[in-house]
Order: structure tokens, then C-alpha cells, then sequence
């Protein structure tokens, strides 16, 4: 099972940063053929990603394909999905519409070129107010999405906000992505990059916000980033090893007839428990991932 801690973003028209991309130790990498893509090479590099998911890579391969709507979206859509393409990064979704048409479109081409149904994964990027708006249904929508991330650059200009070292002024938008997301019953989603890359102390502490806040990874858009963040959403060996001692601790008071009880001065029950298994249900994936 995959892990989804690092999304990096490489530019699809820029053939070795597309190939150093592969070796920094991204869950997943997502070629970019909207924002880092100039407009003048957007239909050529489309045959540039095709050729880069045809050779066996160590991790994930996305693209990030131009909106609906726009000049270039089904064309990226016609030229890309293929074998080797793990997933489908989709911008500026604001509707269920929207992911209905994305699903249609891709469903089509997957069966046109012999690929199973609904095997490439589709990840709505929901980067403006209307996004926002309308996550619920979006959520709701019959499509194959699995997660949604949340893009904070597009976002804070649509809706005229400030976008601060703290962020504190994303907190409410990114609680209702994920508090939406687990009441659709989706996976945890994927936060926004942080585009001040000279500032570490700066993106560490939004990592670490983000995995407080629900998150479960985070999209990148440099080198240096992708460590920072596989470290932040990678249990610890202490956390594993606490983990393991309330699962067994559980395990041995509630054959004794007990759902709660204290470890180290810390109340047990099973909302505790719950977590901890979830911990070490995360680090197997991780763990999994690595050997693979």
C-alpha cells in the first residue's frame, strides 16, 4: 500500500530536473504541465512526461494536467494517460461537475487504450474560494478521488488574503478540507507547498502544522523539502515503540475486563488505542514502502 507523505513537483519541459526529480526520495512526483509548464510548451511537453513514466521509476509518477476548462486540459488528458501513469493531479476543481467530467473523460481514455478502469488515481488540487465552497458535493461526486490536496498560492489571490509565515489566516480553510474529507470518508489530504524556499525554519514548522492539523503529506516544490516533510509524517522510533507498549498494555487489561486504564501517569481508552494502532499501521507502510 502506498505512502503519501512527499508529492514533489517537477516541470515537465525541464528533462533533467524531470530525472534528478526521481532520485530525491518523493513518495510520488508530479510532472507539471500547468504553472512551472510555459504556455509556448505545453503541447511539447506532453511527450515528455509520456517518456519519462515509460521508465521504471522508484516512486509514484503524476502529472498535474491544465484545468478544465482551458485550451490544453483534454489534450493533456489524451496524451498522457498511458501505461506507466499512476495518477492524474487536477487543478482549480471547483464543482462536482467538475470531477463528474474528469472521471468521464479519463474512464474513455483508459478504456480506448486498453488500461483497466479507474486504475490511474485522480487528485483534485481545491485551490479557490468557490473550491472551497463547494467541497461537500465535490466530495460526494461519484469519481474514483481518493484524497484531495489543498493549494494555498492560488487560493490566498482568489479570496485576497495575505499569506503569512504563521499562516494563520489558512487555518479555518484547511480544517474544513479535512474535517469534509473524513466525514466523505476519503483519505486524509494532502496540504499546499510553502513557496519561500530559502525559509526552512519557515516549512518545517508548516509541516509540523500540518500533520497537527490532519493532514496526511504534504506537495513540494524543492529538493531540500522533500526530507523535511518525509521525516514530519514518519512515526519516530519512540512513537512506534510507545505505540506498541499501549496496544500490548490494551491488549492485556481488557482481557482482565478493563477498556481503561493508566500507562505512565497517561489515561488509556480506546480512542488512545485507536491512534496508536493507527501509528503502527503508518510506520508498516512506511516500512513496506522501503523495502519494496
Amino acid at each position: 500500500m502506498a505512502v503519501f507523505r512527499t508529492f514533489l513537483f517537477a516541470p515537465a519541459n525541464h528533462p533533467r530536473r524531470v530525472e534528478k526529480s526521481f532520485t530525491l526520495g518523493a513518495d510520488a512526483v508530479i510532472l507539471d504541465l500547468e504553472d512551472a509548464c510555459a504556455v509556448s510548451e505545453k503541447v511539447a511537453s506532453r511527450a515528455k512526461v509520456v517518456e519519462a513514466f515509460s521508465q521504471p521509476q522508484p516512486c509514484l509518477k503524476y502529472v498535474r494536467v491544465n484545468p478544465l476548462g482551458t485550451e490544453f486540459s483534454f489534450g493533456d488528458f489524451h496524451a498522457v494517460v498511458s501505461e506507466g501513469l499512476d495518477g492524474i493531479v487536477l487543478p482549480k476543481v471547483e464543482s462536482a461537475s467538475d470531477l463528474i467530467t474528469a472521471e468521464w473523460v479519463l474512464s474513455n481514455l483508459e478504456r480506448e487504450k486498453g488500461l483497466p478502469v479507474g486504475g490511474i488515481d485522480l487528485m483534485p488540487i481545491i485551490e479557490t474560494g468557490l473550491g472551497i465552497a463547494n467541497l461537500r458535493s465535490i466530495l460526494a461526486a461519484p469519481s474514483r478521488v481518493k484524497r484531495v490536496a489543498f493549494g494555498a498560492g492560488d487560493f490566498c489571490l482568489d479570496m485576497n488574503l495575505q499569506w503569512t509565515q504563521s499562516e494563520e489566516e489558512l487555518l479555518a480553510y484547511r480544517s474544513r478540507i479535512v474535517m469534509l474529507s473524513r466525514a466523505a470518508g476519503k483519505e486524509a489530504p494532502i496540504d499546499t507547498v510553502w513557496i519561500n524556499i530559502h525559509d526552512a525554519e519557515g516549512f518545517a514548522a508548516s509541516a509540523q502544522r500540518s500533520r497537527q492539523l490532519g493532514f496526511q503529506g504534504k506537495l513540494c516544490i524543492y529538493p531540500d523539502q522533500v526530507p523535511v516533510v518525509n521525516d514530519v509524517f514518519t512515526p519516530t522510533a519512540e512513537q512506534v515503540a510507545r505505540a506498541r507498549r499501549v496496544v500490548e498494555a490494551f491488549a492485556e487489561a481488557e482481557a482482565q475486563g478493563s477498556s481503561s486504564f493508566q500507562l505512565d501517569g497517561q489515561f488509556i481508552d480506546y480512542p488512545i488505542v485507536y491512534a496508536a494502532e493507527k501509528l503502527l499501521q503508518i510506520h508498516e507502510k512506511v516500512n513496506g514502502q522501503r523495502q519494496g
